[in-house]
């Protein structure tokens, strides 16, 4: 296999997987009282199964913690994911799992190709075009019918 075709393949796989986290953090969300608690266990399961990877594999090593000076919003990444985790708890059960992912979908399409425009936070320019902004908007149609149907 093509390795391109592998890694489309494991983005449709993680992209899969996310309609299910949500739903099981939805149901877990019910068990320790609210959104941001489960996004809290969540993290915390995740980060411990992390390290236990790291430590198994001898990848872990303090060192690359600090082996260089950063910039600081580097370290916001696990922030924006909580924020995320939470926010998706609350609106599966209120717009159900495929609106809230629709929007969800739409939502990243739209910063990406801005980011991706800018090359905001180091990466390479690659510019919005009319075949992106049509995409888009095809996006946001698919919202719209699933929404309304």
């Amino acid at each position: 296999m093509q390795p391109r075709f592998l890694l489309i393949i494991m983005a449709l796989i993680s992209g899969a997987i996310l309609p299910i986290q949500a739903t099981i953090n939805f149901r877990l969300s019910k068990n320790v009282g609210g959104p941001v608690i489960s996004a809290f266990v969540s993290f915390a399961v995740g980060t411990i199964g992390l390290f236990i990877y790291l430590l198994l594999s001898k990848q872990f090593n303090v060192r690359n913690f600090i082996a260089q000076p950063s910039p600081w919003w580097i370290w916001i990444g696990g922030l924006l994911g909580a924020i995320y985790v939470s926010a998706i708890v609350v609106l599966v059960p209120r717009l159900g799992v495929a609106l809230a992912f629709s929007l969800v979908i739409a939502g990243q399409m739209i910063t990406a190709m801005i980011f991706d425009h800018f090359g905001w936070l180091g990466l390479n320019i690659q510019h919005i075009s009319i075949g992106k902004i049509i995409g888009a908007l095809l996006l946001i149609a698919g919202v719209v019918l699933i929404r309304k149907f």
